[in-house]
């Protein structure tokens, strides 16, 4: 695949809504005869979440985590994700690129190949990374609902645990994929302050999530682990 089929869109620090808004915004522009896929770089104003188009975030979190989160509807499926620990990114495949699939599971595949690829470049080593080929089971239906708390089928794993995740909007012009690496474990202090109490969902981010700094990273790791995965997703594009 060509590098010069990428274009990278940088929209800098905003509110979650902003960011997600943007996401809409360049679904919306995306043409179908496009070659050209899109790499939307973005951070985050304030400590974050963002929840599948199809969630009720008051089911599953606190009147607390309204307080303490930037809280924002993606226009894509799936769970919760915490935006406090991770690296977020988008990617918007035209119908025309070459690696566009009328096949839903093919299109993560090609996504979280170059995810594997970033990852990689972003260790410096070949590191112990795959697809998961069958979805997993849950701790509780509780946690089936927050991103990295139940690994999916064809999610990034390392280690026998998920690293990466996304989810996908499909229109006749191609589609929107919304995707989060795992730098360290959200601080479990919120967890306990955001998540309903009586559920699993930290435990299972305990045992189904990989992450690529150590547990005691520092605000400074993660904040050099940012630049660095950032500038490999840029190097694989570029």
């Amino acid at each position: 695949m060509s590098r010069s089929s990428w274009k990278v869109v940088d929209t800098g620090i905003m509110s979650a809504a902003q960011n997600m808004a943007h996401d809409v915004s360049l679904l919306n522009e995306l043409e179908a005869s496009s070659e050209r896929a899109i790499l939307h770089l973005y951070e985050w104003k304030l400590p974050s979440a963002t929840y599948g188009h199809f969630i009720d975030p008051n089911v599953y979190l606190t009147k607390e985590a309204f307080l303490l989160l930037d809280l924002a509807k993606r226009p894509t499926g799936g769970g919760i994700i915490f935006h406090t620990t991770d690296w977020a990114f988008s990617m918007l495949i035209p119908a025309g690129h070459e690696a566009y699939s009328i096949n839903t599971l093919d299109n993560y595949a090609f996504v979280n190949h170059l995810v594997i690829e970033a990852i990689s470049h972003f260790s410096g080593r070949e590191a112990n990374l795959s697809l998961l080929p069958n979805h997993l089971q849950g701790v509780d239906k509780h946690s089936a609902h927050f991103c990295m708390a139940k690994p999916t089928k064809y999610d990034v794993m390392l280690g026998g645990k998920k690293v990466g995740g996304g989810a996908q909007r499909r229109t006749k012009n191609g589609y929107l994929h919304q995707g989060t690496i795992s730098l360290a474990l959200p601080d479990r202090d919120l967890l306990n302050k955001v998540l309903q109490p009586d559920t699993c969902v930290y435990e299972a981010m305990l045992k189904n999530t990989s992450t690529l700094l150590p547990f005691n990273s520092t605000s400074r790791d993660l904040a050099e682990a940012t630049k660095l995965i950032r500038e490999s997703f840029l190097s694989i594009v570029a």
